[in-house]
């Protein structure tokens, strides 16, 4: 097992060891994550000021403190299960990750990764912006109507 890179934990650095032991290597640093988690605020704050730099909720973000790191050795980062049989996108918790890659892998799956630029997209903008935070999970699509027919409809 000595060629699969595994970074163990020290503090709280919990998303540098994630992204590390993901990518395979020692990528990042907490300088490196806590400059990334800077640049962050500062866009978060310029895209905010265009709503109007007067505006009540430009001063109520002005007064938050970062929502992209903290002394602790927080950093955001947010993933999403994209599965085309769900209803809609579904937030996954850093730790929920691995094991949800895991699984995925076990039940067969295939997992692709992608490198490289991607094009601009809008739910990248608005993920800079804001934390998400999902109310409800989305189902399978058609889960609905087969609970339905079963008899019995589950809340």
């Amino acid at each position: 097992m000595d060629s699969i890179f595994h970074e163990k934990q020290e503090g709280s650095l919990c998303a540098q060891h994630c992204l590390n032991n993901l990518l395979q290597g020692e990528y990042f640093t907490p300088v490196d994550l806590s400059s990334i988690a800077h640049q962050l605020d500062e866009e978060e704050r310029m895209r905010m000021a265009e709503g109007g730099m007067a505006s009540e909720e430009y001063r109520t973000f002005l007064q938050q403190p970062s929502g992209n790191m903290d002394d602790s050795g927080f950093f955001s980062i947010q993933w999403f299960n994209l599965n085309s049989l769900l209803t809609g996108p579904e937030l996954i918790s850093d730790t929920y990750l691995a094991l949800f890659l895991a699984q995925l892998q076990q039940e067969g799956y295939s997992i692709f990764v992608i490198r490289g630029n991607l094009p601009e997209c809008e739910a990248e903008h608005i993920l800079g912006i804001m934390r998400v935070q999902q109310q409800q999970r989305p189902r399978l699509i058609g889960e609905d109507e087969a609970q339905t027919s079963a008899g019995y409809v589950h809340m």
